[in-house]
């Protein structure tokens, strides 16, 4: 790093700059490079006069006053000292925004993704690329109020080529995306006359993502057809040299070509790569808001959301294509036009933007909406595991979603009683919601009640004792084989 440029830290390999430079903005206008003069500088000098501070107004204000009483009585001595305290705040003012020194801010997140109720820190740094020290500096950062308090902080001289580096921490107990920015620093000269509040464009964005849970690994249906069975039979028959080759075709990978078959065919030929199969999962995410009950982070609505959220992540973990379903039929973008996201290499992409979507999801818009919508994207192609997350269910809807349970391999459901969590009762599920349960099990599911404040890693482990025939009869009973 020279003295006079901007520090820009290289880029990390795969990953966003660790630092996010903003533009280093001119303390006359706040914008990058200088202001054209004419009408443009006029203005902003006339502006630059309201940054005047209490003491600047006060020298001001008894100038004027001092002035005003030496013409009335003839003092010449008084007028003097009159403009010497009304010309002061007036020159401070036009010295510190003419002033040509300027200033380079970024910002760091680390990191810049991070589940509800964790902390995050926030690394500012400011740097000096002019040939002028700087006065005293206050800097302050806007972040949203669900955050905490807006962080200030005050820098002493920075000289020339100098930099000072500033930190604070953020948290927030509700996911979503939240801005941080633009930074602001506030110019004051040595005497206090005036105060200048300038503003970078830069601002980054805070990732807050619903909590997840560790689940144990249990054997689920599926997994027979994982990774590499195509492959495995296909070697079984033919062998490992004792290929299909085809033809050559632009874009191809030259270290798959096939020289034995190249020769004997007089063209280039490269060999033939199974796909691998691999086991699939439908995560279903409940966000009719009629299904629930409350708001905040300990509602019903945000244990879903969590919840769907661990399972997706513990798929993933266990190298299944995952897609994210809501009951709007909508699904994040996959790898595959079909919305499934790999594993292995392109897990963490993947989990990160589902965790990115779970983010912000909220409650869908349409009152009338129901599960029908989910329904038809599971009838066009809806084979693997199912794993749904449900509020409360009418007839209607517990008979939709009793049908989704035709075309999985295998299908669980965590269903959230509203009434049990507007009321924060821990009670047995009773009558209607009952009802419900039931008929969901006589379709196959695993139907499990969620009642207030559950614990997902305790009804995922129940699943297991449910599988190995120790399981209460009140979580219902496997039918197909559904976890064996």
């Amino acid at each position: 790093m020279t003295a006079g440029e901007p520090y820009v830290p290289p880029p990390a390999a795969g990953g966003p700059p660790p630092y996010a430079p903003a533009a280093a903005p001119d303390p006359r206008t706040g914008t990058p490079g200088h202001a054209p003069p004419g009408e443009e500088d006029q203005g902003g000098l006339w502006s630059a006069l309201g940054g005047l501070t209490t003491r600047g107004r006060s020298f001001l204000a008894a100038g004027i006053a001092a002035a005003i009483c030496a013409y009335v009585l003839g003092q010449g001595d008084l007028l003097r000292v009159g403009l010497l305290l009304a010309v002061l705040p007036l020159l401070c003012t036009v010295v510190l925004f003419r002033t040509r020194y300027r200033v380079a801010g970024s910002r760091r997140l680390t990191p810049d993704r991070v589940p509800a109720a964790t902390e995050a820190r926030v690394h500012l740094r400011v740097d000096n690329v002019s040939r002028l020290p700087t006065g005293l500096l206050m800097l302050q950062d806007r972040v949203p109020y669900v955050l905490g308090p807006r962080p200030r902080f005050v820098l002493d001289r920075v000289e020339p080529g100098g930099k000072r580096e500033v930190s604070y921490r953020v948290r927030s107990d509700l996911r979503g995306r939240y801005p941080l920015g633009p930074l602001q620093l506030r110019l004051t000269d040595p005497f206090g006359m005036c105060e200048l509040t300038r503003g970078f464009s830069a601002f980054d964005t805070l990732t807050v993502i619903p909590r997840t849970e560790a689940l144990r690994p249990i054997r689920m249906t599926g997994e027979a057809k994982g990774y590499g069975e195509g492959r495995n039979r296909s070697l079984a028959l033919a062998g490992e040299d004792d290929v299909i080759p085809r033809g050559y075709r632009y874009g191809d990978d030259l270290r798959r070509v096939h020289w034995r078959s190249t020769a004997r065919h007089g063209e280039l030929m490269v060999r033939r790569e199974e796909q691998p199969q691999r086991a699939r999962a439908t995560v279903l995410l409940d966000t009719r808001r009629r299904g629930y009950v409350g708001a905040g982070p300990d509602s019903a609505f945000e244990w879903a959301v969590s919840g769907a959220a661990s399972a997706l992540v513990h798929l993933l973990e266990r190298g299944f294509s995952v897609r994210l379903l809501t009951d709007t039929g909508s699904s994040v973008p996959g790898e595959g036009g079909d919305g499934f996201a790999g594993a292995t290499s392109e897990s963490a992409d993947a989990a990160g933007l589902m965790m990115d979507t779970l983010a912000v999801v909220d409650h869908s818009e349409d009152p009338d909406s129901g599960l029908a919508r989910a329904y038809d994207v599971l009838r066009g192609g809806g084979e693997g595991m199912l794993i749904a997350f449900l509020g409360d269910l009418d007839e209607a809807e517990a008979a939709v979603a009793a049908r989704m349970r035709q075309r999985s391999g295998a299908a669980l459901a965590f269903v959230l009683d509203s009434e049990a969590w507007a009321q924060g009762s821990g009670e047995a599920p009773a009558g209607r919601f009952e009802d419900r349960l039931r008929q969901l099990r006589d379709s196959g599911w695993t139907a499990v009640a969620v009642p207030p404040g559950a614990s997902l890693t305790e009804l995922w482990d129940g699943l297991d004792a449910q599988r190995l025939g120790t399981g209460s009869a009140a979580t219902g009973t496997t039918t197909g084989g559904s976890w064996s």
